[in-house]
C-alpha cells in the first residue's frame, strides 16, 4: 500500500514559469513545485520542454503554444483554464520577454482566469548584470530586425535614449550589428555576453569595432545578449546654450523656446529664461 502523501492539485488558471537559460540547475523550487502540480503545460516546443520535463521527473501533457498558433488554439487554453490549473513557459527563461504569450495572458485575464507569474531565469537580466554597463535604466528592444536598412533604422530611433540598451542577437549576424551599432551610436561601450550560465560563459565589452573584429575572427554560435551603454552627457556652453535660444526666439514665445533648449541641454530653465529675455532685450 502506498502511503505517500498525493499531492495538493493547484487552482485552476495560468501560471507564468520561468525556466533555465542554459544550466538546468537554475530551475527555481516553487517553478519545479507548480510544473509537478499543473494539469498541463504550454511551450514553443515540446520536446525542449519535454528534456525539462523529463530532468525534473515529471511527466504532463504539452500543448505547442508558440508564434504560428492560431486564434483558436489561444481560446482551447483559455477554456481550458475555467476548470485546469495550465502553465506556461517558453524554450529558456521568462516566458513573453521576446517570446509569444502577451496575447494569451492578455485574454486570460479578459476571461477572469487567476494569471500567476513566477519569477526566475531571464537572459536580458542576467547580461545586463555581467556587463558592467550603467543598469540604473536600460531599455529592453528585443531582437534587431535582420535587413540593414530596417536595423539601422530601429538603432537611429533608439540613439538618443539616456539608457543602456539591451538587443537579443544570433550568433551569425552579431558582427553585422556591432558595425551598425559603430556607424548609428559612434562611441558607445558595448557588451556582448553569450553561453550565459554554462560553462563556457563570456562577457565581452569594448568599442563595436574591436568586438567585431574579435567575433569575425572568432565566429559564435547560439543567442546573445548585446548590450549598449548610454550616450554620453553633451556638455553645453554658454555659447551654445546661447546660438540656440537665439534660433529658438524667432520663431517661438520665450517660455517654448527655453522649454525646448532645456530638454535638449538639460540646462536649467529659470537660468535659461533669464537669459532668453536678455537676448530678446537686446
Amino acid at each position: 500500500m502506498n502511503n505517500e502523501p498525493l499531492q495538493e492539485p493547484l487552482s485552476a488558471g495560468l501560471y507564468i514559469v520561468a525556466t533555465p537559460i542554459g544550466n538546468l540547475a537554475d530551475i527555481t523550487m516553487r517553478a519545479a513545485d507548480v510544473l509537478a502540480r499543473c494539469d498541463g503545460v504550454a511551450c514553443e516546443d515540446t520536446r525542449v520542454t519535454g528534456k525539462l520535463l523529463k530532468h525534473l521527473g515529471i511527466s504532463k501533457p504539452l500543448w505547442r503554444y508558440n508564434d504560428h498558433s492560431e486564434a483558436r488554439d489561444r481560446q482551447r487554453l483559455i477554456d481550458s483554464m475555467h476548470s485546469r490549473s495550465v502553465v506556461l513557459v517558453s524554450d529558456a527563461g521568462t516566458p513573453l520577454i521576446s517570446d509569444p504569450g502577451f496575447r494569451l495572458v492578455r485574454d486570460a485575464r479578459e476571461a477572469g482566469i487567476q494569471v500567476t507569474s513566477l519569477p526566475g531565469a531571464c537572459a536580458a537580466i542576467t547580461g545586463l548584470t555581467l556587463s558592467g554597463l550603467p543598469n540604473d535604466r536600460f531599455l529592453f528592444a528585443g531582437f534587431l530586425p535582420n535587413k540593414d536598412k530596417a536595423r539601422n533604422d530601429m538603432l537611429a530611433g533608439v540613439a538618443d535614449i539616456d539608457a543602456t540598451l539591451i538587443f537579443y542577437e544570433t550568433g551569425p549576424r552579431l558582427v553585422k550589428s556591432l558595425s551598425a551599432i559603430e556607424t548609428e551610436l559612434p562611441g558607445r561601450e558595448v557588451s556582448v555576453a553569450r553561453e550565459l550560465t554554462k560553462l563556457y560563459e563570456e562577457c565581452r565589452t569594448g568599442s563595436p569595432a574591436e568586438l567585431a573584429d574579435h567575433y569575425t575572427a572568432h565566429p559564435p554560435k547560439g543567442e546573445i545578449v548585446l548590450m549598449v551603454g548610454p550616450p554620453e552627457e553633451k556638455s553645453v556652453g554658454e555659447d551654445d546654450a546661447d546660438a540656440m535660444l537665439s534660433e529658438a526666439l524667432q520663431t517661438m514665445k520665450a517660455s517654448q523656446a527655453v522649454a525646448m533648449v532645456a530638454k535638449a541641454t538639460g540646462l536649467d530653465r529659470k537660468m535659461l529664461y533669464t537669459r532668453a529675455m536678455e537676448l530678446r532685450a537686446k
